[in-house]
């Protein structure tokens, strides 16, 4: 009789060999604490990840994409593949803590108003990811925050550090809007409801998008910091690979996948909840970003 799947944990990797090797290794070190299974999705690697995996994680589910997808269709594409009662989207570039995959499935079994969560992200330096825990890019959220930079001035102000949620400890227990793909752990069930990642985003956007399509169904978004893991920032989305290519083309699209998820979830999600005026105005700012994060890729 095979052993109940309790969480699936999903990793999209993208040219990151060394550093899914050792997350891998580090998932090995907790094996015992759950029933789980790990899912890798390969979106197109060339640095010999796909042979690394086959040859030295035999136990590891692998999907190869043969192209880059992005981080929300690639994650999709193990939906078929995934057994799990939960669901753990975990980025290539951590490290596992044990206790973590214990402490927040049980967090999620018994609070069944949670729709997700996410645990303590701690850098390579020691200090906290501020992105585990973010507020929706509403307009003022945004202006403080992106235009103003009031959070830097003011970074425990309720009014003005509301996007990495300065005035809250990091070692409490809240709700938020918003957790990062990072560490973003869910009921199948949920996901399934609601279509997994949207595939409109390529790369950032979808785990805000994600959020906010939970938390209209009523459900909490719950930062625990009980537990927490070791993040190494920004190698799984595989923007510091793109600066090495040659072809422009790929560096625009690593480049503008930001700015344009900013206009994608702006429309989607925002746009009815502001008068027209307040709309064009946010909207313009977004393509003058656009303009000049274009201007300084072309000209770099």
């Amino acid at each position: 009789m095979k052993r109940q799947i309790e969480l699936s944990i999903i990793i999209l990797q993208y040219n990151t060999k060394d550093l899914l090797a050792n997350c891998l290794n580090s998932l090995k070190t907790v094996k015992n604490e759950l029933s789980f299974e790990v899912i890798v999705v390969d979106n197109g690697s060339t640095d010999g990840s796909i042979e690394a995996v086959k040859n030295k994680f035999g136990w590891v589910k692998l999907v190869e994409n043969g192209e880059n997808l992005g981080f929300a269709a690639g994650n999709n594409r193990a939906k078929p593949y995934a057994r799990g009662k939960y669901i753990l989207f975990l980025n290539s570039d951590t490290l596992m803590e044990k206790g973590t995959l214990k402490a927040t499935v049980e967090y999620l079994k018994a609070n069944k108003d949670v729709g997700a969560l996410t645990c303590k992200l701690v850098l390579a330096n020691g200090e906290l990811d501020k992105d585990a825990r973010r507020s929706f890019p509403t307009p003022w959220v945004s202006f403080t925050h992106l235009v103003l930079h009031l959070d830097k001035m003011f970074p425990t102000s309720p009014l003005f550090s509301k996007y990495w949620y300065g005035y809250i400890s990091p070692e409490k227990t809240h709700e938020v809007d918003a957790i990062q793909g990072a560490y973003l752990l869910a009921e199948k069930g949920l996901l399934d409801k609601l279509g997994w990642f949207d595939e409109d985003y390529y790369l950032d956007g979808e785990d805000i998008d994600l959020c906010w399509r939970i938390k209209e169904l009523g459900l909490k978004i719950i930062y625990y910091p009980k537990v927490s893991i070791i993040h190494l920032k920004g190698a799984s989305k595989g923007k510091k690979e793109a600066k090495k290519r040659v072809s422009l083309a790929a560096r625009l699209k690593f480049r503008m996948a930001g700015v344009n998820s900013m206009e994608i979830f702006y429309k989607k999600r925002l746009w009815k909840h502001y008068p027209l005026m307040l709309n064009v105005i946010v909207l313009a700012g977004i393509k003058f970003l656009k303009l000049v994060r274009f201007a300084k890729t072309v000209l770099s």
